[in-house]
């Protein structure tokens, strides 16, 4: 299981140096969390283009850019994140009107293409769409709310859409990734990858006060086994 770092826990003052301090401890994988101040339920503002774009040219085009989009328009603003260097732009569900053109307009400009879905929201809304998508992303937290727990009740959701990409690949369709992300630490990390999780979120768990990034990233490992 991959570990992508969310930078949202980071001193914004020093966010090259830490995001640098993520590549060389062997991360490269990078997820950018945007919030516009009105999608998510707490109404935070995070940060834009211009940042992303920053750190692309900080970090270079050898690390991978996600970007998960908590915003009301994607659909209008979805260009903006691809010019400015992100690899993946990942849409909310709940928020999109059309997923299935959002897809192929990212596909079209080179850009791969996500869905997330929160908490309470089924399978159901993203499976239609499995075909074309390069992630799935399954929020194991409310998006926006700071100081949530792990929410384990996503596990059958997650193997669910574990069954559906195993059988797609298996039919020889898109070899579609499974990402999830909120509350992850060293503590729950085996069990998400035994859930068949391929890319794991982690903000907190990575990036804080009690630990180096590379000592927090060696912890993750050592309890996957790694």
């Amino acid at each position: 299981m991959e570990v992508a770092p969310s930078i949202l826990t980071a001193d914004f003052a020093r966010l090259g140096e830490t995001l640098e301090e993520a590549v060389e401890a062997g991360i490269n994988w990078m997820h950018m969390d945007v919030m516009d101040g009105n999608w998510v339920v707490n109404k935070t503002i995070t940060f834009g283009p211009a940042l992303i774009r920053s750190v692309r040219d900080r970090l270079g085009s050898d690390v991978f850019i996600d970007c998960h989009l908590m915003i009301t328009n994607a659909e209008d603003s979805w260009s903006q994140y691809v010019d400015a260097g992100v690899d993946l732009v990942i849409a909310h569900i709940e928020a999109v009107e059309d997923p299935a053109a959002l897809i192929t307009n990212l596909h079209a400009a080179g850009c791969q293409a996500g869905l997330v879905l929160n908490p309470d929201t089924p399978a159901e809304a993203i499976l239609p769409y499995l075909a074309d998508l390069d992630l799935v992303l399954v929020m194991s937290v409310i998006p926006g709310k700071g100081g949530q727990s792990f929410m384990p009740e996503v596990e059958n959701k997650t193997r669910a859409f574990r069954a559906a990409i195993d059988a797609q690949i298996a039919d020889g369709g898109r070899e579609t990734k499974l990402m999830i992300d909120g509350g992850i630490k060293d503590h729950n990390s085996a069990m998400v990858a035994e859930w068949g999780i391929d890319v794991a979120v982690v903000g907190s768990g990575l990036i804080n006060d009690r630990g180096t990034i590379a000592e927090n990233f060696a912890a993750i490992n050592s309890a996957l086994g790694h």
